[in-house]
């Protein structure tokens, strides 16, 4: 389909369309054989490396369309792309393309008193809607990971990265059909029409998961609407406790790179709770304010420096997603905990500690989906997991956890093996 053309169907037809055509693609890329899929996501990513001029120049019509919107600075520096952001993307799937194959793996096998074994085989989970706005990168990962795992997909994007998004599609089908994959494996829903969101979370018996990725209110509406199973994660209210033990140069590290290396990325550090019994909280905030990040928070954390604003309770359940930090002076390790219990969104957190006994309880006690020591939370990513790519963080309880890449994009079947029994 011409992607400039106007879509002429109803938002249910056009994705009963796509869903079918895509069920078709999923049954044949399911019997592909690891090598095969390998080489169609080498060919996929020499076909973005071919095409970095069409996809920046499509990417620059986004920045512009952006700018005229008043996105802010954080929503476009998610759209912008670059040589560089381009290269990460192909080598992402590369690296991808490396992973070994979840498919076909077994899980685990038994033999039972009986005689029959029985084994649990990961199986693709079939089609996938992903539904995500700003980051064209989403397009080429999500289309890297279900291939990879022997899954469809049908993506959504948001219109901040329209040209970008159908840009790398492109690419990215012309590399894979050239490998023998078909290109209804990988298909770009071609209208903006927000109708077809809900026909997508209503199509049940069609598409077998949705993914969102993007703000608050998209996850909100998805999670709310949906008749199809959801892996998502609403917020990255990402929070960092200074035990009394932290060194002080480890812990100014880690605060500035939670927070400023990427501040609109969700494992952006939104929280830093300094335990009143540490040393060097002056000099930290300190940093942190002189790199331009506003800082907010509670009577102690202001009495550390004066251009320290005072915190709302709303701030304790902000993500911000710029350089604005909350920030809380607590009373030991029981009550970081505490704090993170009640305003975590469960996505990441860490602490910064010399002690192993105060690291332990809190990787022990913090139940949220990725628990840290001595790390930046901007590690929460499923290319530095060794993951290749993500799909997503998954921070509910089900399915998967954490950032979700191949394992998490298969299901299993069980498998059963007889030689003539028959139940008494």
């Amino acid at each position: 389909m011409n992607m400039e053309s106007p879509v002429t169907e109803s938002p249910q037809v056009l994705v009963t369309r796509l869903a079918e055509a895509a069920r078709a693609a999923q049954r044949v890329v399911a019997l592909m054989s690891d090598a095969q899929k390998a080489q169609a996501l080498k060919a996929a990513a020499s076909t973005l490396r071919d095409d970095e001029t069409a996809i920046l120049a499509a990417n620059k019509r986004d920045l512009e369309a952006g700018e005229a919107k008043g996105l802010s600075g954080a929503m476009l520096d998610r759209l912008r792309l670059d040589g560089a952001r381009i290269a990460a993307i192909a080598d992402a799937i590369d690296q991808v393309a490396v992973l070994a194959d979840p498919v076909g793996e077994v899980i685990d096998r038994c033999e039972r008193p009986n005689g029959l074994v029985l084994s649990r085989v990961r199986i693709p989970i079939g089609v996938i809607g992903i539904i995500y706005e700003s980051r064209p990168n989403v397009t080429a990962d999500a289309a890297a990971l279900c291939l990879r795992s022997g899954n469809a997909v049908l993506l959504r994007g948001g219109s901040e990265a329209l040209h970008s998004n159908r840009a790398i599609h492109a690419a990215m089908v012309r590399g894979l059909e050239s490998a023998g994959v078909p290109a209804a494996t990988i298909q770009l829903v071609p209208t903006q029409d927000r109708e077809v969101v809900g026909a997508m979370l209503t199509a049940a018996g069609l598409i077998d998961m949705i993914v969102p990725r993007g703000g608050k209110s998209l996850v909100a509406r998805v999670q709310a609407d949906a008749r199809v199973p959801v892996l998502a994660h609403l917020d990255g209210i990402c929070h960092t406790y200074v035990h009394p033990s932290a060194d002080p140069g480890m812990a100014r590290a880690i605060a500035n790179n939670a927070k400023m290396r990427r501040t609109g990325i969700c494992g952006a550090m939104e929280t830093l709770l300094l335990d009143v019994q540490f040393s060097d909280s002056v000099a930290l905030v300190g940093e942190l304010l002189d790199a331009g990040c506003e800082l907010r928070g509670d009577a102690r954390a202001r009495a550390l420096d004066p251009r320290i604003v005072a915190a709302s309770e709303e701030d304790w359940d902000t993500e911000y997603l710029d350089a604005i930090l909350s920030v809380a002076v607590v009373d030991g390790l029981d009550t970081a905990i505490a704090h993170i219990a009640a305003h975590s969104s469960h996505h990441t957190d860490a602490i910064v500690t010399g002690e192993d006994p105060a690291a332990e309880r809190f990787l022990a006690e913090v139940d949220s989906a990725i628990v840290m020591v001595n790390a930046s939370s901007q590690f929460a990513d499923g290319g530095e997991f060794g993951l290749g790519a993500e799909i997503g963080i998954a921070t509910g309880r089900l399915h998967a956890r954490g950032p979700v890449a191949l394992e998490g994009l298969t299901t299993y079947k069980w498998q059963v093996r007889g030689t003539g029994q028959t139940r008494p």
